[in-house]
């Protein structure tokens, strides 16, 4: 298993501006010291949150997936982060995970955010989505899902962890930081996994303000990569599967984990 070198773009967005934050992100892309092997955007990183998907939504094939397929041919690196999307007359709060080749892979926003009015107008994902870099295994999640543990849940067969990296993108305010640190750590020791939590700065169209946070925690729950707050921040980091495996042999709590199935989902189309 090799090293996963990764950079976090903690950045302002602009308020419902697609253009000038894909021509942003590609400054800030500019500004890498070196490869990596993924580029992580925040949610809904093209407008801000929440906004209305009628009018800003973009098709599967829209300006922004072609942005994201250049950047990611450009850097030899998987590129992705979350925007809204309309498929079959629906909106999505949608995770892209694009690859250098031009193939990409898609994850719904399952916990749409009701006190923000979000489930009002953006349909639920009913999917998992578990990717492969470098031989690492990847779960991405999007914001709110955050304070769901079952829906985030790790778990061990024959063939190993489902994941060893979960992923959350976010547009989390900075009136809720203390939760938001709270729950990637609870997160990264219940699981045994590596957490990468990547959260927005600035204010936003509504006034809410947001001060990123963003972080790499580890499975004993350590955070051993910040951001700084409240400015823009290329979290550039290297993840070790090694100390991953060495921890998990050492002190396998997973051996023990409860065996349940999630039923009855409500499905996406």
């Amino acid at each position: 298993m090799q090293d996963l070198n990764i950079v976090c773009l903690q950045s302002d967005l602009v308020w419902e501006n697609p253009e000038a934050n894909r021509q942003h992100f590609s400054v800030l892309l500019e500004q890498q010291t070196r490869h990596h092997d993924l580029i992580i955007l925040p949610e809904t990183f093209t407008t801000g949150f929440p906004v209305d998907p009628r009018l800003f939504a973009e098709p599967e094939e829209g300006p922004t997936i072609v942005w994201m397929r250049e950047k990611a041919a450009l850097y030899g690196s998987v590129v992705c982060g979350s925007l809204l999307i309309e498929k079959k007359g629906r909106y999505y709060n949608l995770f892209i995970w694009m690859r250098p080749d031009g193939s990409c892979e898609t994850y719904a926003k399952r916990h749409v955010f009701r006190m923000g009015g979000e489930h009002e107008l953006i349909s639920q994902g009913s999917s998992l989505l578990t990717v492969e870099l470098k031989g690492w295994k990847i779960r991405p999640m999007i914001c709110y899902d955050l304070r769901f543990p079952v829906w985030s849940r790790n778990s061990l067969t024959d063939g190993g962890f489902a994941y060893d990296l979960l992923i959350y993108v976010a547009n989390w305010p900075a009136v809720r930081s203390w939760p938001w640190k709270q729950l990637l750590i609870a997160r990264a020791i219940e699981n045994q996994a590596y957490v990468i939590g990547l959260n927005r700065v600035g204010t936003d169209g509504l006034g809410f303000n947001y001060s990123g946070d963003s972080s790499l925690i580890d499975a004993k729950g350590q955070a051993i990569m910040q951001a700084v707050a409240e400015k823009e921040h290329l979290l550039e980091m290297t993840l070790n599967h090694a100390e991953l495996l060495i921890f998990r042999q050492k002190f396998n709590v997973s051996l023990d984990w409860d065996q349940f199935n999630m039923l009855h989902l409500p499905t996406d189309h």
